[in-house]
């Protein structure tokens, strides 16, 4: 009879959280780049597709950053701050005059 193993509860948070962020850290990531491609690149409707078509790359980038071997806190600092950081450019970019 083959025993399954199951994990313990502590185990499970980390991959929890991981799993998590590469989803929805992923998403914001891809999305707050698409948004600021489309504010910063020339060209209106082309731009907007450069960066829709180039944050599809960046969510890749981002499950796989996701899955690394570093703390889930660092995972979660490099999604999210950077994913501020272009929504706010993207946001402040107007007011600019660019």
């Amino acid at each position: 009879m083959t025993k399954i193993a199951i994990p313990r509860q502590g185990r499970a948070l980390p991959v929890v959280s991981r799993v998590l962020a590469a989803v929805f850290g992923g998403y914001l990531l891809a999305s707050a780049w698409s948004v600021f491609a489309g504010a910063v690149f020339p060209g209106g409707a082309e731009a907007v597709l450069a960066g829709v078509q180039l944050s599809f790359a960046l969510y890749v980038a981002a499950v796989i950053w996701a899955f690394s071997p570093v703390p889930p806190g660092r995972v979660w600092a490099g999604l999210l701050l950077p994913a501020a950081a272009l929504a706010a450019l993207a946001a402040l970019l107007p007011r600019w005059g660019a």
